[in-house]
């Protein structure tokens, strides 16, 4: 027989799925394009409770570029800097949200990285110019990176929220674009108040004497 405790439970849980929406956000550069490559996060207007678990990510270094090129963490998330390559590498960031310095290493740092403020990140490599690579953090758990048509699918509670958008491909690659919107059986389009300037990719160098 099951028990009066089973069925409610059960009955909390269909209640939540059902309150949850998966929507569909388009964003656009200013010819109405599809833009890729852009981070979204939506921040709830009321408070949600704190997560029980800090989660851990990772940002490697892997034939002398940052893997992923762009990882958004939610804040106080810890962040490790594996290094994959044969090769030493002098991680950091000078950024204002997080400014840190990872000296010489191979295979990997002893201690995670907490990413305890929101902004964004920009990694450099003190040895390989090239390396490029950013981290956003977040205040919400509800973020993602477009696709190539410029959509992503994020499974949230209805409800009143803050779009919020960054490209690297901003002037300002500190900045972010911030709209209200309500989620409620609803897919939503943005269009970029900023021109996006296309990333040019840097030709690596596959000799150094850091060996």
């Amino acid at each position: 027989m099951i028990s009066k405790m089973k069925i409610l439970f059960a009955m909390v849980l269909l209640c939540i799925v059902l309150e949850n929406n998966a929507a569909v956000i388009t964003i656009n550069d200013q010819s109405q394009q599809g833009q890729a490559n852009a981070v979204v996060w939506l921040t709830p207007n009321t408070r949600l409770d704190a997560t029980s678990d800090e989660q851990t990510f990772t940002m490697a270094q892997k034939d002398r570029q940052f893997t992923p090129h762009i990882l958004v963490v939610e804040q106080n998330s810890q962040v490790e800097f594996p290094n994959a390559d044969s090769i030493m590498h002098h991680v950091y960031s000078f950024s204002k949200s997080k400014s840190f310095e990872l000296k010489l290493y191979r295979e990997q740092p002893q201690a995670p990285i907490t990413f305890d403020k929101t902004g964004v990140v920009e990694l450099g490599c003190n040895i390989h110019d090239w390396m490029l690579g950013y981290i956003v953090v977040v205040d919400s758990p509800f973020y993602g990176i477009t696709n190539d048509q410029g959509q992503l699918s994020l499974d949230v509670p209805q409800g009143d929220y803050t779009l919020n958008v960054w490209h690297e491909g901003f002037s300002d690659i500190s900045s972010t674009e911030s709209q209200a919107l309500v989620i409620a059986n609803n897919d939503v389009s943005y269009q970029l108040k900023q021109k996006v300037t296309p990333r040019i990719a840097i030709a690596v160098d596959e000799f150094d004497e850091y060996e």
